[in-house]
Parts: C-alpha cells; sequence; structure tokens
C-alpha cells in the first residue's frame, strides 16, 4: 500500500531507466514530475552503486521545463546561483533558499485558505494553478537543497491574520543581514 508519508522509490538501471518499486513498472521524467505534481516526494537511487540520485533527476526536470519555455526562473537568479557555487556564502545559499521558500509556501498557503472559504473561488482555475506553482517550487527547493528543505530554515511562530506581511518582511532583512555577515 503506498503512502504518501514515504518517499516514492525510482531505481534506475544500469540502462539509465527509471523503475517504479511501488507499481513495478518503468517511469518517465514526466511521471516522475507528475507524482511531484501530486504531492508526492520521491527518491530516484542507482541500483547498482545505491547512490542517491534525486538531485541530479529533479534538476533535470527543472532544466527540461526551463527549456520548453515553461520558465520559472529569471536569468538573474540563475545567474546568482552560478556565482554561488564560486564564492564563500555557498554555504548560506540553501539555507537562504529554504527559508525563502517556506515563507512564500506560508503566505501561499494562507491565501488559499483564504479564498478556499469562498465558493466563487474553490474550483477557480487560478487556485488549482497555485497548487501546482507550489508543487513546482518544492521539486526546485528539494533539487537545490538535497532534501533539507523543511530543517534548514529558521524556526518561527505563526503570526497573527495582520502580521504576516511584517513578519515575512522581518524575516527576509534577517536572512539577508546574515548573508551580507558571511560575505564579510
Amino acid at each position: 500500500m503506498a503512502t504518501k508519508d514515504k518517499p516514492l522509490l525510482i531505481k534506475r538501471y544500469a540502462s539509465r531507466r527509471l523503475y517504479n518499486t511501488e507499481t513495478s513498472d518503468y517511469v518517465t521524467l514526466e511521471d516522475i514530475a507528475g507524482f511531484i505534481r501530486d504531492g508526492r516526494d520521491v527518491q530516484i537511487v542507482d541500483l547498482k552503486s545505491g547512490d542517491d540520485l534525486t538531485r541530479q533527476y529533479l534538476l533535470q526536470i527543472v532544466a527540461e521545463n526551463e527549456s520548453k519555455g515553461q520558465s520559472v526562473l529569471p536569468i538573474n537568479v540563475l545567474t546568482d546561483l552560478v556565482r554561488s557555487y564560486t564564492t564563500t556564502a555557498t554555504s548560506a545559499v540553501p539555507q537562504f533558499l529554504a527559508a525563502s521558500f517556506e515563507m512564500f509556501r506560508d503566505s501561499q498557503s494562507k491565501w488559499m485558505e483564504n479564498m478556499g472559504g469562498n465558493p466563487m473561488m474553490a474550483n477557480n482555475p487560478m487556485a488549482k494553478g497555485f497548487e501546482a506553482m507550489q508543487a513546482q517550487q518544492e521539486a526546485f527547493l528539494k533539487a537545490m537543497t538535497g532534501g533539507m528543505a523543511g530543517s534548514t530554515g529558521p524556526s518561527r511562530d505563526e503570526p497573527q491574520e495582520g502580521e504576516d506581511l511584517d513578519a515575512i518582511k522581518k524575516q527576509l532583512a534577517e536572512l539577508q543581514s546574515k548573508l551580507n555577515k558571511l560575505d564579510k
């Protein structure tokens, strides 16, 4: 029986074919992207060596979507990511990305909750688009942080209704301050 709490195990054979261990069939990158969009975590391992290949396959999914014109990442963000691999701030980038996406997800979830109470918005295609975008962002975050997404962001108390934006601005300023200290 499949569970959404446990990552879906995908094994890569020497032929580079990907095998879904739950359904006992071969899958494509598009299938894996679909699992992730549906909210399922995946883990991709090399059958022979046991190496975890999840990050490289998630990055490949992102790259293929970007090359098809489904651009989510602006050029300046991609440029900054490349630069981060050659600077001393490399260790801070995953934490910063994780915290940023966590704040974005929290804000998005609260917005969706507020809209979910409105019957006119419940079946709105825009709301479904936000859910798909959230799944894509989570996949990107996992690819960039190597699965550390939930554990690297700063913990915080849930803000009250009117404090959401202020809390997000404060956390972003704190993160920027930490990054500036690392650059010195």
